[in-house]
């Protein structure tokens, strides 16, 4: 495994992250799911991310029950907040009562003093965000949060987040979690040069596009016990044959045959060629598909390589 640094901190996590969204809590069996995690800590992974929202807490609780056995200076944890965790009209946002009691809520459910990362999951207009940071900032204070983060705020909303913390001096933001795959380059323009201006670090999501950048919806098949099978992302990935995207998807399939390496390996390594990612985010089912994710940390895409998957996908 490699190890990068996470924007301008001195806090290092691995080139590859694992994640429990739509898997730990839900559609894996428990002990499989522990399994999984352990085999991703040994394979040199430090990185686990999960939010409050993931099946109401469940995903937190599975993936830090798993980790319990290892040190707890060895590994980065993260959790969220924004979506909704009830019905009433204060169980959502960021405001200063919901990330309050749902840090505290998730730290319960983990059993644990502090978390590494903590998320603004989305971006609240309904809160402003002087409220949200502070209130953050008095947890990384308690020693309950060490890092700040947000997943999905435009380059203005992280400009303003950044902005305000200086103005108050509030603990600024160190990393943002964004989609960030070949099919799927939106943050290229914007938000990476402003977070790069700021010392702000990406753990990307979806790097494998929920599945279409390993190759098995080849020929535009969905087969059954994928996530495109899954009714939460089928349309989407419905969406995506019928774009012509699959297509680009098995050129890029071949051209990975051509150069050794899987289709896993091509998208990952492409996602970590760009120097401000410092690490991508992937979910597993089973150890042997983290196994699969992790090779891809030795895989150096030449210039020509680039240019062919540009080429591709123009």
């Amino acid at each position: 495994m490699k190890y990068r640094r996470l924007g301008r901190t001195g806090l290092k996590v691995s080139e590859i992250s694992l994640g429990s969204w739509l898997t730990y809590g839900k559609t894996v069996e428990d002990d499989t799911a522990v399994r999984t995690i352990r085999r991703a800590y040994e394979l040199g992974i430090n990185s686990f991310d999960s939010a409050n929202v993931y099946e109401r807490g469940e995903g937190e609780r599975v993936m830090a029950e798993a980790l319990r056995v290892f040190p707890r200076e060895s590994y980065v944890i993260t959790t969220k907040a924004f979506w909704p965790m009830g019905d009433g009209p204060n169980d959502r946002g960021l405001s200063r009562k919901h990330v309050f009691e749902q840090l505290h809520a998730s730290l319960k459910r983990m059993d644990l003093d502090y978390v590494d990362i903590f998320y603004c999951h989305r971006y609240d207009p309904e809160t402003p965000v002087d409220e949200t940071l502070r209130t953050i900032d008095d947890l990384v204070r308690q020693g309950k949060v060490l890092y700040v983060g947000v997943s999905q705020w435009t380059a203005a909303q992280i400009e303003e987040a950044v902005r305000i913390a200086d103005r108050y001096l509030l603990d600024r933001i160190v990393v943002n979690q964004p989609v960030y795959n070949l099919l799927n380059r939106y943050i290229e323009p914007e938000i990476i040069p402003v977070c790069e201006k700021h010392g702000i670090g990406q753990i990307v999501f979806s790097p494998l596009a929920q599945g279409v950048l390993t190759g098995k919806y080849r020929g535009g098949r969905i087969p059954e016990g994928t996530r495109g099978a899954n009714p939460e992302i089928n349309q989407w990935v419905k969406e995506l044959i019928d774009s012509g995207v699959i297509e680009k998807v098995d050129a890029l399939q071949d051209l990975a045959g051509e150069a050794g390496i899987s289709l896993v390996e091509l998208a990952l390594a492409w996602v970590l060629r760009q120097p401000n990612v410092a690490s991508a985010l992937v979910g597993a089912s089973r150890p042997d598909q983290i196994e699969a994710n992790v090779k891809a940390v030795e895989v150096e895409l030449s210039q020509d390589m680039l240019e062919k998957i540009e080429k591709i996908l123009a």
